[in-house]
Order: structure tokens, then C-alpha cells, then sequence
């Protein structure tokens, strides 16, 4: 996998989970403030998109994760 792959795969993972954590029913760590991270997660693709620079894809390649898209 490439990174811009990775980063989509983590993103995508960590909204879904932030969105399990903050519904109301939830049986742990229920909050709505989970529902905060989904957001700050959204913000950070959304900046990457219009600036092309993610810290998510520098970290990766750091960690040797293949470049590419």
C-alpha cells in the first residue's frame, strides 16, 4: 500500500470509530466529545486537500511506508 492509501485507511478508521464512541447508547466510553475528533479528523483531509501537504503521509514515509498515489 502506498501512503496516500494508508492516511485513507486511518482516516476512514478513526471517524468511524470516533462516530461509534459518540452516539448516544453506546456501551463504553460514551461522549459526544468523541464526535469532536471525527470533526478535527474531516478538517485535517479537508486541509490536505486544498494545501496537498499531510502530516499523516510525512509520518508514514518516515516509517517507510512506499510513497505514491
Amino acid at each position: 500500500m502506498t501512503t496516500w492509501q494508508v492516511v485513507r485507511v486511518i482516516a476512514g478508521s478513526f471517524i468511524l470509530l470516533s462516530l461509534a464512541l459518540g452516539v448516544q447508547g453506546s456501551p463504553i466510553f460514551q461522549s459526544s466529545n468523541w464526535l469532536w475528533f471525527a470533526a478535527f479528523v474531516g478538517a485535517n483531509l479537508l486541509q490536505s486537500g486544498f494545501s496537498k501537504w499531510c502530516l499523516m503521509e510525512n509520518i508514514l514515509r518516515k516509517l517507510g511506508v512506499r510513497p505514491g498515489c
